[in-house]
């Protein structure tokens, strides 16, 4: 089953969607020292979904290949899905041993770079600066 055949009209895919974002903006500037690939797992009630993300200093490219990658990640769907929305923390996930990985860390912590924070941590950073300025 395709990643849009589960959502409905009313509920994007969030997951899709945070691909769709990276495909389309196609360079990411913080990842300007990253070069590798990273396929991304993701367990399904029957199955898996697979996304491979390939990244050449800050040039992105997204699809669904099934093939070897310099790093894996291994999860539920779900708990991508939070990741996506900025409520699951990539690291948190790994320590708390809800996730595996294989390969090359340091693309983990660099594709950990392109999730979204908490939504608020962003207006609390900008509060203690308006607090430090003041």
């Amino acid at each position: 089953m395709s990643p849009t055949a589960r959502s409905s009209p009313s509920k994007p895919d969030p997951i899709a969607s945070f691909f769709g974002d990276l495909a389309s903006k196609g360079h990411e500037p913080l990842l300007h020292h990253a070069s590798g690939t990273v396929r991304l797992d993701l367990r399904l009630e029957n199955g898996a979904e697979r996304w491979y993300l390939t990244m050449a200093k800050g040039d992105l490219t997204v699809s669904h290949r099934n093939a070897k990658a310099d790093a894996t990640i291994g999860m539920d769907r779900k708990l991508f899905e939070g990741m996506t929305r900025g409520t699951v923390n990539l690291t948190a996930a790994l320590l708390r041993g809800v996730l595996k990985i294989d390969g090359d860390l340091s693309l983990i912590m660099a594709f950990d770079r392109l999730l979204p924070g908490p939504r608020r941590s962003r207006a609390s950073f900008l509060e203690r600066q308006e607090e430090l300025a003041g």
